[in-house]
C-alpha cells in the first residue's frame, strides 16, 4: 500500500488522529515495564542457579524451560482469574487495565529471560571465576566479574523477553479487553490486538499499517540482539 494512501487512512476515517500513536504508546508502555520487572526477578534467579548447587536444581531448570513455551492464552486465563472479583487480587480492581496486561507479560517474559541469562552465566569460562577467586575476590566480586563477562548474553535475554512481550496477543486480549475510549484513544489496545480487530472488521489497510509498525519494532529488537551477539563473540 502506498504511503500517500496510508497517511489519510490513519488520520481520518475511521479513527481520530491519536489512535495509532496511542496504540503504540500502550504497547511499548506495557512491554517495557513488564520486561523491566521481569529482568529484576530473572537475573537474580539466574545468578543463584549459576553459582549454587541445590537439590532439585534440574527440576527448576526444566520448569523454566517449560515456561518458555507455555501457552499465552493459559497465562491470560490465570491472570484473569487472579485479578477478577473472586480472585486473590480482586480488591485491587485490575481487571481490563494496563496493570493486568503488565502482570500477564511479566509471566510470559520471565522464563526466556531467566533461561537465556542462566545459559550466559553458566557459559562463562570457569577459569574466569578461578582467576577472580585467586585474586582474593569475594563471592560478590566473582559474581560481578561473571556478569561482566556474560553481559552480552544477558542483554540478549532481555531483548528476547521484550520481543515476546511486544508480540503477544492472546493473554493481553484476555486480561486487557482491547479497550479504547469514546474518542478512539487506546486504553488497553495494543498493536497485536488492534491488528486482530482491524483484520476481523475488514479494514485490512489499517491492519497492514499497524502490522508494519509492529514488524519494524520486532526487527529493530532482533537487529540489536544479533549485533550484541556479534560483539560478544568478537570480545571473547
Amino acid at each position: 500500500m502506498p504511503i500517500e494512501s496510508a497517511v489519510p487512512l490513519l488520520l481520518d476515517n475511521p479513527f481520530q488522529r491519536g489512535y495509532v500513536p496511542s496504540i503504540v504508546y500502550v504497547s511499548l508502555y506495557v512491554s517495557v515495564i513488564a520486561v523491566t520487572l521481569s529482568t529484576l526477578v530473572s537475573l537474580p534467579i539466574g545468578l543463584v542457579m549459576g553459582f549454587t548447587q541445590f537439590p532439585g536444581k534440574q527440576f527448576v531448570k526444566s520448569v523454566i524451560n517449560t515456561g518458555m513455551g507455555f501457552p499465552s492464552v493459559v497465562v491470560g486465563l490465570m491472570v484473569l482469574f487472579a485479578v477478577s472479583n473472586q480472585g486473590p487480587l480482586g480488591a485491587l480492581d485490575l481487571i481490563f487495565t494496563k496493570q493486568a496486561m503488565i502482570i500477564s507479560q511479566f509471566v510470559l517474559a520471565t522464563p526466556p529471560i531467566t533461561a537465556i541469562s542462566l545459559a550466559a552465566i553458566t557459559g562463562v569460562d570457569e577459569n574466569v571465576r578461578d582467576a577472580a577467586r585467586a585474586l582474593g575476590g569475594t563471592r560478590l566480586d566473582v559474581a560481578l566479574v561473571v556478569i561482566k563477562e556474560a553481559r552480552y548474553g544477558i542483554a540478549t535475554a532481555v531483548l528476547a523477553g521484550f520481543g515476546r512481550a511486544i508480540s503477544e496477543v492472546g493473554s493481553v486480549l484476555i486480561v486487557g479487553g482491547n479497550i479504547t475510549s469514546a474518542d478512539g484513544i487506546s486504553k488497553t489496545r495494543t498493536l497485536t490486538t488492534a491488528i486482530q480487530l482491524e483484520a476481523r472488521q475488514g479494514r485490512y489497510e489499517t491492519a497492514m499499517v499497524l502490522g508494519a509498525v509492529l514488524v519494524t519494532i520486532v526487527l529493530l529488537v532482533n537487529a540489536i540482539v544479533v549485533r550484541l551477539g556479534e560483539t560478544g563473540a568478537m570480545n571473547r
